[in-house]
């Protein structure tokens, strides 16, 4: 398959006009939607009662709850969601990327379906997961890969592996950076800001009951900090692993320059460097965000957008650290490592993530950032939007986002105010107020009115 540059790098426009928000009319609305939500999502709230009997909180995974209860989802199908209470949903999460494909898409449902008449799972080496091996070494520019079955998984057995390769302990990573469920890598995932200390030299805060080993953490887009810890501790760090384009907290885009920098530090101070694509992976494009922005990590993590639905994920990169594994010096376990409907869920998305599909999602996406561009400046909003694949966000700031702090000084009670406004008239997004929109393969220019007409309502509705 043929992979041209991208159309478009990133995108990010930042009005430069605005007027403060009335925080009395924003209280009366949150007050008004948070009632319109009780009143119309009875059934979720007996569902999550149910739940809460049997698993703590009533949710599978701690990210799904929010009070007073999360809404539940009886079925989906292609860019929508039904939930208990028979609402029609537009989902713009999906799943973080790994719904890229849309919900049941045919050619991922069909490669499940014929998967499943060769077996479910053989726990040895098969044809099958060689080819999907194949696949996204080709795609990803990687000498070898191993599968594993999560993101969390992924980061840990990459940062396992550079510390075995380096014969070092140490791992850097960003303040305000997330990569799963390993201890180290939780570490200052998103700090108190009262424990968090200088900007330029954040405390290292660790998650309550983890033991993170030590781990130094530095700035996004803060190249002469994370030289100064190279500096002073490059002889007992192993890795510094980030994701490309942080999106973690909304949508963060590197400075110009600054990955490269990145690079050019973990070379001259002999530092594996790790990105964590598991929630840009084919999102970013057809070939993920490093090559998408001309910077070669030496290894990386995927997961999400790679099986179409199904829970697979990978790490992978330079054949001289991944033989460290080869060799023994670390050892991969998992017994559904690479199983044949995984696998099948690698192979849809292979054949169906062209750059010709990608490109017309990402055009959708760039129609609905230009069009909300359109509402922020009519109504002078404190908002800009960003865009970086077919993901976007509006981030509620007169300024663009850098760094972790930046974040933090963001205006959450208006993120709440849209999350849930939308929320109220048939849209779903992640619950974290600092997630984004997918426009998948599913959504078209319906759907794009559906989320620019929402947003405009929304907008008359805090001016008015």
């Amino acid at each position: 398959m043929n992979f041209p540059k991208s159309h478009a790098q990133t995108y990010r426009f930042v009005p430069t006009t605005s007027k403060p928000l009335n925080e009395s009319r924003l209280d009366s609305l949150l007050k008004q939607e948070w009632s319109k939500f009780t009143n119309e999502t009875g059934i979720s709230e007996k569902e999550s009662l149910l739940a809460s009997k049997v698993t703590p909180l009533g949710v599978a995974s701690s990210f799904q709850h929010w009070t007073p209860y999360p809404i539940s989802i009886a079925s989906a199908k292609g860019a929508w969601m039904t939930d208990v209470d028979g609402r029609k949903l537009l989902d713009l999460s999906m799943g973080f990327g790994a719904i890229l494909a849309g919900h049941l898409n045919p050619v991922v449902v069909q490669e499940i379906k014929d998967s499943l008449s060769d077996g479910m799972l053989f726990v040895t080496p098969s044809p099958i997961t060689r080819d999907a091996s194949e696949r996204l070494c080709t795609r990803f520019g990687l000498d070898m890969v191993r599968f594993t079955n999560s993101g969390t998984e992924s980061t840990m057995y990459a940062t396992r592996l550079a510390r075995v390769y380096s014969g070092k302990n140490a791992i850097v990573k960003l303040e305000g950076g997330y990569h799963g469920s390993f201890d180290p890598l939780m570490v200052s995932a998103k700090p108190s800001l009262d424990k968090a200390g200088d900007p330029n030299s954040p405390n290292a805060i660790s998650q309550p009951g983890t033991t993170a080993g030590e781990v130094y953490v530095v700035p996004f887009n803060n190249l002469e900090a994370l030289e100064k810890v190279f500096t002073q501790h490059h002889k007992d760090i192993a890795c510094f692993i980030l994701e490309p384009v942080l999106e973690n907290i909304a949508i963060v885009l590197p400075d110009e320059g600054y990955l490269e920098g990145v690079r050019a530090l973990c070379d001259k101070f002999n530092i594996v460097l790790i990105f964590d694509e598991v929630k840009t992976g084919l999102t970013a494009g057809p070939q993920g965000a490093a090559q998408r922005l001309g910077v070669k990590p030496d290894l990386i993590t995927i997961a999400k957008s790679i099986g179409g639905g199904v829970p697979v994920a990978a790490f992978g990169g330079k054949k001289e650290i991944m033989d460290a594994i080869t060799t023994g010096q670390m050892t991969h376990f998992g017994t559904f490592n690479g199983n044949p409907l995984a696998m099948a869920g690698v192979r849809a998305m292979d054949k169906i993530s062209t750059p010709e599909t990608l490109k017309s999602s990402e055009d959708f996406n760039l129609k609905a950032l230009n069009k909300i561009n359109e509402t922020i400046g009519e109504f002078e909003l404190p908002a800009h939007t960003i865009g970086f694949g077919v993901k976007g966000c509006v981030t509620w700031s007169t300024a663009p986002v850098r760094n972790y702090r930046d974040y933090k000084a963001t205006d959450f009670k208006v993120s709440e105010l849209s999350w849930l406004w939308s929320m109220n008239r048939g849209i779903i997004t992640p619950p974290g107020l600092d997630e984004q929109w997918l426009i998948s393969f599913a959504h078209g220019q319906d759907e794009i009115d559906v989320l620019t007409e929402d947003f405009h309502q929304m907008a008359s509705a805090l001016r008015s």
